[in-house]
């Protein structure tokens, strides 16, 4: 090896690396030089161009930056652009809101429709022409000059809303407002109104101003669950788009601002003002003249009087929300956009639910300070037989018993005790009702005392707060004991099995928790009770039994393509609950609820300050929330759940069972007759006793009004026998009776107070 090795080889290794750098050194000295010539070059021409003094100063350097700031808003535009483009990705984005769904009851009676209304029946150009002057006039009179977002318009909705100080105009185009409807959200946010702007600019290089004005009257939402003009005018005056007058155009042209405030069935004054307003528009805009319009002021429109058409808006807009998810799982191949769906609503219930409600409120509403109730009822299947999401729909479409999330209370606590009893406790292990404290928290029972040992069973009868709370605790120590802290071992056990029963709310760890201070909604609340009776299955809420297509093609049902039924809990832990919570019912705080021969099980809840009131309870048939409160979170005058919800449950489930085969619940039984003065109380809905401790609702009729009144129709009768100078006793009317508040406190409710243990005692 060493004798085939050239002996100069370290000399030649030195001399190629040598060569190897003076070669770089040559290539860069040869290229540096080549790019200062080239920079030479191009100075010596840009020399050419140089522009000096003031000529710089006044055009080139405003220039410069104009295109410097222009470059970068372009990016930041195409950054802000990129959400609002993902909205467009779909193919099929012109029908994403195109449904027209026809409902029917669970009995196959039609009880409304949702959705798009005779989309494409009327062409633009047969739509009357002072109906699209009055909406132009209105909406966005540079329709046909702007490229999708007025800039005029806009600047001057912004200086005439900052001298008045709120919002007093819109700057929406019309594109922009079909944008919206199209994809996105009423929410008043900055994010919704960029991506309405880019959308707006999208659909305009899309479609004509023809196809634009022409989607919009249809889409537009018109108030009273109708979508377009056309649906809006056979809705309001019983007639086609094509035959309305310049009154009732300009009706229907005040609409597109607020459907709800202005509807004309809600309240015609309001909808008239708003119609004047539009006419003043036509003749501002230079569309009409004041001659023209003078008769359509003289002669305003009269709405079709549907104030006896009870249709359950709540619960076809809750049908309708259900519905289109339903459509985005059928197959990208399925075009079908018209259905026929049969629900589960019973309208019977319905009825029952609603007329509970407002009757409650109406009598006792001021009483108690509460203005607003929600109400679910569900098939142990999760079927909704009825839903009442609020008093008033036309006053507020905001449906509370899907929507809001409010206080469960001690509603919340069968969760608390069913974590227990899988966890190795029975109905009758003993926990003492004693202090307790989780860091610098102490749950407080009502009154500020305690009862010492107690059984869960007698627990949960009288609602006690610091049981469930030392439950949570012993539950973390049994699953983890060396955790250093057993209460969130415990709540977090707790929030599991919520979640197999079918609550889908946030549920935060917070040591109240156990108690009820974690927020859900009714229709959860009371689908979820449903697995107490329904032998450990939980199910899904549901509204939609059966869709099929216009032409009769059935397509989806649920008793074959519905979730079906998962066992949450072991069927014994279901029996030995509903036995605890049956308990609530007979001689806890919810005496109010019993019903006479049915079986009954449930749990009241009062939140602090009562704020909210509740009853969630179930039957071997149905399960039912009822919720009290306030949308502003006012407290009431200190309502409990064993107050007007539990009277509202009762008389809702009452109609319920009405031709119902009473089915038991596994656990209680079917029920047992109540005493004959509890039934008597119950059909009455009053007592004789008047509380001292607790202010409640004053009777309907005093004694002296009583007394009023009988005076008033002795001088009545006697100016008749004057009149007719006649003695007969024909034309007497029998003398009413004095009585007491068709809904005054029951004879247990000062023993359901005593017996009362817990601020959210029930």
């Amino acid at each position: 090896m060493v004798q085939n090795t050239p002996s100069n080889w370290k000399s030649r290794i030195r001399n190629f690396f040598l060569d190897l750098d003076a070669r770089i050194d040559s290539s860069l000295f040869s290229s540096a030089k080549g790019i200062r010539e080239l920079y030479e070059r191009y100075s010596t021409f840009m020399d050419r161009f140089y522009v000096g003094r003031w000529k710089r100063w006044v055009f080139i350097e405003p220039l410069s930056e104009a295109a410097t700031l222009g470059l970068g808003g372009l990016v930041l535009m195409l950054t802000l652009a990129i959400p609002a483009f993902r909205e467009t990705a779909d193919e099929d984005w012109l029908k994403k809101s195109d449904l027209a769904v026809s409902f029917l009851d669970r009995y196959g009676n039609p009880i409304g429709s949702r959705g798009i209304k005779h989309n494409d029946s009327i062409p633009l150009e047969d739509f009357p022409d002072v109906l699209i002057k009055a909406t132009l006039a209105t909406e966005d009179r540079r329709f046909y000059e702007h490229f999708g977002i007025d800039i005029a318009g806009t600047a001057r909705a912004l200086v005439t809303n900052a001298q008045a100080g709120g919002v007093r105009q819109g700057g929406s185009s019309i594109t922009q407002q079909l944008a919206k409807n199209l994809f996105l959200s009423n929410e008043r946010t900055i994010e919704r109104k960029v991506n309405e702007a880019f959308l707006a600019v999208w659909l305009e290089w899309r479609l004509t101003k023809n196809e634009i004005l022409k989607l919009y009257l249809d889409r537009a939402y018109m108030g009273g669950g109708t979508f377009g003009v056309d649906g809006a005018a056979h809705f309001y005056f019983n007639k086609s788009a094509r035959d309305v007058t310049l009154s009732e155009a300009a009706m229907l042209a005040g609409l597109f601002k607020a459907p709800t405030k202005y509807a004309p069935h809600i309240n015609l004054p309001a909808a008239r003002a708003r119609a004047n307003v539009v006419l003043d528009n036509l003749v501002d805009a230079g569309f009409m003249t004041e001659g023209q319009v003078f008769g359509a002021r003289r002669n305003p429109a009269f709405a079709v009087d549907r104030r006896d058409e009870a249709s359950p808006n709540y619960y076809l807009d809750y049908a309708f929300d259900e519905m289109r998810k339903l459509v985005d799982t059928f197959p990208k191949s399925y075009t079908e956009r018209v259905f026929v769906v049969r629900l589960a609503i019973d309208t019977n219930v319905q009825k029952a639910a609603e007329d509970a409600i407002e009757n409650q409120l109406r009598q006792f509403g001021r009483d108690y300070h509460a203005t607003q109730a929600a109400t679910v009822v569900s098939d142990l299947d999760g079927g909704i037989r009825a839903m009442v999401g609020g008093r008033d729909y036309g006053a507020s479409q905001f449906n509370r018993a899907v929507d809001a999330y409010r206080q469960p209370g001690s509603s919340f606590k069968p969760y608390v005790y069913t974590t227990a009893l899988l966890n190795g406790f029975t109905p009758n292990s003993i926990v003492v009702d004693g202090p307790v404290c989780i860091g610098n928290w102490c749950p407080q029972n009502y009154g500020h005392s305690y009862s010492g040992a107690v059984t869960l069973t007698q627990a949960i009868t009288r609602s006690i707060n610091v049981v469930p709370v030392k439950l949570s605790i012993a539950i973390g120590q049994k699953n983890e004991p060396k955790a250093p802290n057993p209460a969130k071992v415990g709540r977090a056990k707790i929030v599991e099995v919520a979640r197999r029963f079918g609550l889908k709310a946030p549920l935060p760890d917070t040591p109240s928790m156990p108690i009820g201070s974690d927020e859900v909604t009714v229709l959860e609340h009371a689908v979820a009770y449903a697995t107490f009776p329904n032998r450990g299955k939980s199910v899904t809420p549901h509204s939609v039994l059966e869709v099929r297509t216009g032409a009769g093609d059935l397509v989806w049902r649920w008793d074959r393509d519905g979730p079906k039924p998962r066992q949450a809990i072991p069927p014994n832990i279901a029996a030995d609950m509903a036995g605890m919570m049956s308990h609530v019912v007979s001689e806890g705080t919810a005496r109010r609820a019993a019903l006479d021969g049915i079986p009954t099980a449930g749990k009241t809840g009062t939140t602090n300050a009562y704020r909210d009131a509740w009853f969630v309870g179930y039957t071997g048939n149905f399960s039912c929330a009822v919720w009290y409160g306030n949308d502003d979170y006012s407290p009431t005058n200190r309502m409990t759940g064993g107050s007007l919800p539990a009277q509202t449950w009762h008389d809702i489930m009452l109609a319920a069972h009405q031709g119902v085969e009473v089915r038991e619940i596994p656990g209680v039984g079917m029920g047992q007759k109540l005493p004959p003065e509890r039934v008597a109380n119950a059909q009455a809905n009053a007592a004789p006793k008047v509380l001292e401790t607790k202010p409640g609702p004053p009777p309907v009729l005093t004694k002296r009004g009583a007394d009023i009144l009988v005076r008033v129709e002795k001088l009545l009768d006697d100016a008749a026998r004057t009149a007719n100078k006649s003695t007969a006793d024909d034309g007497k009317q029998p003398k009413p009776a004095s009585s007491t508040s068709a809904l005054a406190f029951p004879q247990n409710y000062a023993e359901e107070n005593a017996n009362a243990s817990a601020p959210r005692k029930n």
